[in-house]
């Protein structure tokens, strides 16, 4: 797009989604909203009031009487329905991802893709609510247990996955019976009220699922408000830890995860062609704004001198410009705030000593000279105390670290505050088997670049990369958005002989 089209790109002025409907914002104040490949802006997203809160928190509340005694057959058939919604229009939702984030327009199908796979797991809910009944666990007496609705849920969603992330948790909150309020990222606002949109065409209920604007201001009103019963956030780790401690303060429930620096082991006998595409792939993918991204490539023994030969070139060469092109590897940063933040990482490493073997910086970008872009950099001979090692950094940087054996390598992953998600090359089942038992990371892959669980299973970290007891989407998720409640009964013509509390 040319300097002249850029003039003529429409700003939107973005609404929040309250009972089943856009509303516009009242706070007066708002958020602008970039295109990353452009450098321009595109919009403005409303930041809500506290009476807006209020006013969504009230229509969850409303719903929640309703729709936490709908069956759950009758929840499972309308997320079938959103499911089909979802597929007809996939190119139009990840077209509006790739707008507001950046990202290719491959990588944002990929994520919508993943959020339909949390609907259609989302759909068997009748089994996964399934429960237990013990027969006679006294003399005329039985004993089951249900899993009900905590109430109205409000989630927290960062800017690089504004649709896969959102749907663990209100696709999940919905289908257990609970009512919802999404505040997602400023920065991708879009995709968010077009999920709410088809969510009233599929049938659901007003006030089942509503989208509020905002900053801190709102996620404080959001964990402040009584009506509110669960909050779900995925951040940085210490807006995550404030989230976790604040909500709890307030009395909710709690899932809050937080930042990651994921490691990726190769070792000696790993397949090296192999190995050098998934880092290549989970670098540099999406510039490196994944919470699943490899940052640290911890190359074992002799490995480490072929690999960076290897790697080098291919850094060199990634194809880089705006998600809707064609042929590309990698797009934008989110913003220029962010830019400048990964470049301050890039002159620290310079600074603490690290080898800079491949510079992102101060590439040309052929027709998005005011984009917010950045070459993918490469750094050898990083060691534990380096800020390029310690913190996460969430660009396209890859660091290398030397060490001499597995257990080594263990020792390194296992002392680092973040626990996310680890990678391991190896042709060793027997060395894969024990690292998979030793490593404290929370998601662990065997000759795999980034090992995102599929939807039946669970997502999430350990350490500071998670906040709370439960995990995200699967069978935790079902744990987290429900109740346990446990029920002894005995019928009153049981009663006449006297209670029985032995067989």
């Amino acid at each position: 797009m040319s300097e002249a089209d850029q003039s003529t790109v429409r700003v939107r002025d973005l609404t929040h989604f309250i009972n089943g409907q856009h509303v516009a914002g009242t706070s007066g104040r708002f958020n602008d909203v970039y295109d990353p490949a452009l450098g321009q802006l595109s919009g403005r997203v409303p930041v809500a009031s506290a009476a807006e809160v209020d006013t969504a928190v009230a229509a969850a509340q409303a719903a929640f009487v309703t729709w936490s005694e709908t069956p759950p057959l009758k929840r499972a058939r309308l997320m079938f329905k959103f499911k089909e919604l979802l597929e007809s229009h996939l190119d139009e939702i990840a077209e509006l991802i790739t707008r507001d984030h950046g990202k290719l327009l491959s990588d944002a199908k990929g994520e919508v893709i993943r959020g339909i796979e949390i609907v259609e797991f989302a759909a068997g809910i009748p089994q996964l609510l399934k429960t237990d009944f013990t027969d006679q666990s006294s003399s005329g007496t039985d004993s089951w247990n249900l899993r009900q609705p905590v109430g109205v849920a409000a989630g927290v969603t960062p800017f690089n996955f504004p649709v896969v992330v959102p749907c663990w948790m209100f696709v999940m909150a919905a289908a257990t019976g609970n009512t919802f309020i999404l505040k997602p990222s400023e920065r991708t606002p879009s995709a968010s009220l077009r999920l709410a949109e088809l969510f009233i065409e599929a049938g659901f209920p007003k006030g089942v699922f509503n989208v509020v604007h905002g900053d801190k201001s709102t996620v404080d009103a959001l964990m402040q408000h009584p009506d509110v019963s669960a909050i779900s956030a995925v951040a940085s780790t210490p807006v995550a830890e404030y989230i976790y401690a604040e909500s709890a303060r307030h009395g909710k429930r709690v899932q809050a995860l937080g930042s990651a620096k994921n490691h990726l082991v190769v070792m000696p006998d790993a397949n090296l062609n192999q190995a050098v595409e998934a880092i290549i792939n989970s670098a540099y993918g999406s510039a490196g704004e994944r919470c699943m991204a490899t940052s640290v490539v911890v190359a074992v023994g002799r490995v480490a001198d072929e690999l960076i030969e290897r790697l080098t070139p291919r850094v060199r060469s990634l194809r880089i410009g705006g998600g809707l092109e064609p042929n590309l590897d990698m797009g934008p940063l989110i913003s220029a705030a962010h830019r400048t933040k990964v470049t301050g990482y890039i002159e620290s490493g310079i600074e603490a000593g690290a080898k800079l073997v491949v510079d992102g910086r101060g590439l040309a970008f052929p027709g998005h000279e005011n984009g917010f872009f950045l070459g993918g950099t490469l750094f050898d001979n990083v060691t534990p105390d380096m800020r390029i090692y310690r913190e996460e950094i969430f660009g396209p940087v890859l660091s290398i670290v030397r060490v001499p054996d597995l257990a080594a390598a263990i020792k390194l992953i296992n002392a680092h505050e973040l626990g996310n998600c680890v990678t391991l090359f190896t042709a060793d089942g027997g060395a894969a088997r024990a690292f998979t038992r030793q490593i404290q990371v929370g998601m662990v892959g065997i000759n795999i670049p980034s090992p995102v669980p599929v939807a039946w299973h669970s997502f999430g970290g350990w350490k500071r990369s998670l906040f709370g007891d439960h995990h995200t989407y699967g069978q935790e998720a079902v744990r987290f958005y429900t109740r346990y409640k446990s029920v002894t009964q005995q019928w009153p013509e049981t009663l006449e002989k006297g209670a029985e509390f032995a067989l």
